[in-house]
């Protein structure tokens, strides 16, 4: 048995799930903040559920639905919406049959801002936790955050 002069881990409240629900409303309302600053004041919160990681990029409109747990017909609404304000645009590549998502050129200037403004939060948090805690927590949440069949257990 090892011995080591790590500190225990809590057992109650908050949980981790709780956490980083916390930290991505912190996040979100930034991300919200700096797109209104920088002119993006026609966003409306559910349209937030579209504007993801990796961005809309030639994905299809299912791909969106599932990211964002949502709905086809939900998705595909708010797609509209987000075409009709000039973020995104539905087309078909060469030969495919299929429309796919991709951003307009208003669409990469709001994920600009989005990078910029989580570039900040990056900074900020490191500053506040210092840099390697931060490091280390961000190679933490890149092991946990590795798609479900990554994670599973070899068999």
């Amino acid at each position: 048995m090892s011995t080591t002069n790590a500190p225990p881990i809590p057992d109650g409240p908050p949980y981790v799930g709780a956490l980083l629900r916390m930290c991505l409303q912190i996040v979100r309302s930034r991300m919200q903040d700096a797109a209104r600053e920088a002119g993006f004041t026609d966003l409306q919160d559910a349209h937030w559920a579209m504007i993801t990681y990796p961005v809309a990029s030639g994905v299809r409109p299912s791909e969106l639905a599932r990211r964002a747990r949502i709905s086809r017909q939900a998705a595909n609404h708010l797609i509209a919406q987000l075409e009709s304000l000039g973020y995104f645009e539905r087309r078909s590549p060469a030969a495919a049959a299929r429309r796919l998502v991709f951003l307009t050129p208003r669409g990469e200037a709001l994920a600009a801002t989005i990078h910029d403004c989580l570039r900040k939060v990056h900074a900020e948090w490191a500053h506040e936790v210092g840099a390697d805690r931060f490091a280390t927590l961000l190679d933490v949440l890149r092991i946990l955050a590795r798609p479900e069949d990554a994670a599973a257990p070899a068999r």
